[in-house]
């Protein structure tokens, strides 16, 4: 790891600058934020970040995706990031055909404008304009970088349904209860017209639910703390925010 920091170091007025623009690591303090560019570092030197409809990716724009994704496994390591290689920018919100069975059972492959999209295997996809909006606006429950990267985690036991690998210590049966619970409250919620404290997106599936409540844990922990607090837990306990591991590889 220090041969690769010498080799590919982030310059410190570009770091400086980036960073102390995120409201996702306001919260941070010195140690953390050392951890953060050391995990940052690896990321840019393991992914290529490049750019789709001939935006120009510069590499203020590759700090700011690997700082915010790196956010995530600040605690847990790198081994979290491995088995793919790709993250491609979009200048804004892009379109992308997925199969969507009707209500006879008939597939059709309808196009959706999107923010951000993951792949199991293969590439994380952003809209870069939606990236930079939220570098400098905090918005409640909203980062797209998070959002993504999350689905990444929670693919890492072969499937996105809500179940990253938990740590040793964790409970599974809790884990389940509690993120079950609150996406069944939230669907009948959303289902009855009424109105929630989490977006209703979450309601989608399990997945999304996942991703959805990880953008709260790290843009607005009070409001999950408050309105979900087993949720919060959980949450607490796999994302470790307080535990300062760096980077040991």
């Amino acid at each position: 790891m220090r041969l690769l920091l010498k080799r590919h170091p982030i310059p410190q007025p570009i770091w400086h600058d980036v960073t102390h623009r995120m409201w996702t690591l306001k919260e941070l303090d010195a140690v953390q934020m050392a951890e953060l560019r050391e995990l940052s570092t690896w990321f840019l030197a393991q992914k290529s970040i490049t750019g789709a409809q001939g935006l120009e990716v510069t590499t203020d724009m590759k700090v700011a995706v690997a700082a915010q994704a790196c956010l995530l496994i600040l605690s847990l390591g790198t081994s979290y990031f491995e088995g793919w290689v790709e993250v491609i920018l979009y200048p804004g919100a892009f379109r992308a055909k997925h199969p969507q069975p009707d209500e006879f059972g008939l597939v059709h492959h309808e196009a959706n404008a999107l923010s951000g999209e993951s792949w199991m295997h293969g590439p994380v996809v952003l809209s870069w304009g939606e990236v930079e909006s939220e570098l400098f606006h905090h918005q409640v429950g909203r980062n797209v970088v998070v959002h993504e990267f999350a689905h990444k985690l929670d693919g890492l036991n072969g499937a996105m349904n809500g179940m990253p690998p938990l740590h040793h210590g964790m409970n599974r049966t809790s884990w389940t209860e509690a993120l079950a619970k609150g996406f069944e409250t939230l669907r009948h919620q959303v289902a009855a017209g009424h109105s929630s404290h989490l977006n209703p997106y979450a309601a989608t599936n399990p997945a999304e639910f996942f991703a959805v409540i990880s953008e709260y844990f790290f843009t607005a922990p009070n409001v999950l703390k408050t309105c979900c607090p087993d949720i919060y837990r959980q949450l607490d306990l796999f994302y470790r925010p307080h535990a300062r591991r760096g980077v040991r590889a």
